[in-house]
C-alpha cells in the first residue's frame, strides 16, 4: 500500500490492475483504517479515472456474492450520494412506484454515509431484516416485484470500509462504486450523479457493459431529478436537457425536498409519499424519477406516458400495497 500511496501522492494515476489489487487487499483486511482513509482522501482531492473506477469495480464484482435474479431483467434505481442536499429517500420510493407499475426492481443500497437516511436506513426503520438468501430474494421478486440488496451482505470490501466512510462523513469513491456493483448485474439502471464530470465518467464506463442505462443529473447539483432546475439525462445513444415545465411540473425549492434531521423524519416523508399524502413536490419528484426508470426499460414509450404510469402506481395505491407486502415478508 505504501508504494501505491506514494504514487498517488505524486499525482499519478493507478492502472486497472493496481486499482483491482487495492480493493482485493482492503477486503482481505491487509490495510488499517488510517491507510484506507489516506486512499480515500486522494480521491477527494482529484477526479477518479475510468481505468481506476473500472479496476475497483472489477475487484468488487469478482468478490461479490452472486444472486440469481437476472432472469427477471430488473432495474436498479440509485444515486451516487454525496450531493450534500440531504433529501428524503427519493430513489427508494421511486423503486416501489416502478414495482407497483409491474416492472421488476432489484435495489442495491446501503446506510447513509453523507446524508441522514440511506436506503438501508429507511428500510430498517420499517422493521425490514436484510438477507442474502437467494430463495427469500426470489420470493420477494415473485410476490412483490422487488428485492432489496443491503450492500455489505454481498461484498466484503464494502463492509470493511463502512466504519471509515461513516467516520469521514464525506463522499468517497465508494459512493461512485455502489451503483456499478449490484451483485445481480441488472439489465437496466437509472443512476443519479451530482456533477457533470461524473455523468461523463459513468457514461464512458457503462459503454463497455451490456447495461441499458440512463444517467440523470440536476444542474444545481442533485444526484437525482429534483425538479428544482433543468436536468440532463444521458443514455447510451444521446444526451438531453429537460426543464420541469416541459414535462408539466412546477419548479420546487431545496427546502421542499429536505429529508429532515433524523431517520424517523425521513421515513415519515417516505411513508407519506407512498400513501399519496405527501406534498406536491415530494410526490412529483418521486414520480418523475420513477418515470425515467420506466422509460429506461421501455424506451419506445414517451416520457409523458411513463409519467402517467408512475403516477397511476402511486395514486392507485399499488405502490403502497407492494411496499406493505414487502415489509410483511421481510420483517
Amino acid at each position: 500500500m505504501k508504494t501505491l500511496l506514494y504514487k498517488l501522492f505524486e499525482h499519478q494515476y493507478l492502472n486497472r490492475d493496481e486499482a483491482n489489487t487495492i480493493l482485493l487487499n482492503i477486503a482481505q483486511g491487509k490495510y488499517n483504517d488510517t491507510q484506507i482513509a489516506s486512499l480515500i482522501t486522494v480521491f477527494l482531492m482529484r477526479n477518479i479515472s475510468v481505468e481506476e473506477l473500472c479496476g475497483f469495480r472489477d475487484a468488487l464484482l469478482e468478490m461479490r456474492k452472486p444472486i440469481a435474479l437476472d432472469a427477471y431483467e430488473p432495474i436498479d434505481i440509485v444515486g451516487t450520494g454525496g450531493d450534500g442536499k440531504n433529501t428524503f429517500n427519493i430513489s427508494t420510493a421511486a423503486c416501489f412506484l416502478v414495482a407497483g407499475a409491474g416492472f421488476p426492481v432489484v435495489k442495491h443500497g446501503n446506510y447513509g454515509a453523507t446524508s441522514v437516511s440511506g436506503a438501508s436506513n429507511v428500510m430498517e426503520e420499517h422493521g425490514v431484516k436484510f438477507t442474502a438468501d437467494n430463495d427469500k430474494l426470489l420470493r420477494n421478486m415473485e410476490e412483490c416485484n422487488i428485492a432489496y440488496l443491503h450492500a455489505p451482505l454481498f461484498n466484503p470490501a464494502l463492509k470493511a470500509v463502512a466504519p471509515v466512510r461513516k467516520a469521514l462523513g464525506v463522499r468517497t469513491f465508494f459512493n461512485m462504486l455502489g451503483p456499478l456493483v449490484n451483485p445481480v448485474l441488472p439489465r437496466y439502471q437509472l443512476l443519479g450523479v451530482y456533477n457533470l464530470p461524473l455523468l461523463r465518467l459513468y457514461n464512458y464506463t457503462y459503454q463497455e457493459s451490456p447495461t441499458q442505462f440512463a444517467i440523470v443529473h440536476s444542474l444545481d447539483g442533485y444526484d437525482e431529478i429534483a425538479l428544482t432546475t433543468d436536468f440532463k439525462v444521458a443514455t447510451r445513444d444521446n444526451e438531453k436537457i429537460y426543464t420541469p415545465e416541459s414535462l408539466g411540473f412546477r419548479r420546487y425549492s431545496e427546502n421542499d425536498l429536505y429529508g429532515g434531521d433524523t431517520i424517523r423524519e425521513a421515513a415519515t416523508i417516505f411513508d407519506n409519499v407512498l400513501a399519496n399524502k405527501a406534498t406536491e413536490a415530494q410526490k412529483n419528484v418521486v414520480i418523475v424519477n420513477a418515470a425515467f426508470a420506466i422509460r429506461t426499460m421501455r424506451p419506445e414509450k414517451s416520457v409523458e406516458e411513463c409519467i402517467c404510469i408512475a403516477r397511476h402506481s402511486l395514486e392507485s395505491g399499488n405502490a403502497l400495497a407492494i411496499f406493505n407486502k414487502y415489509v410483511e415478508l421481510n420483517s
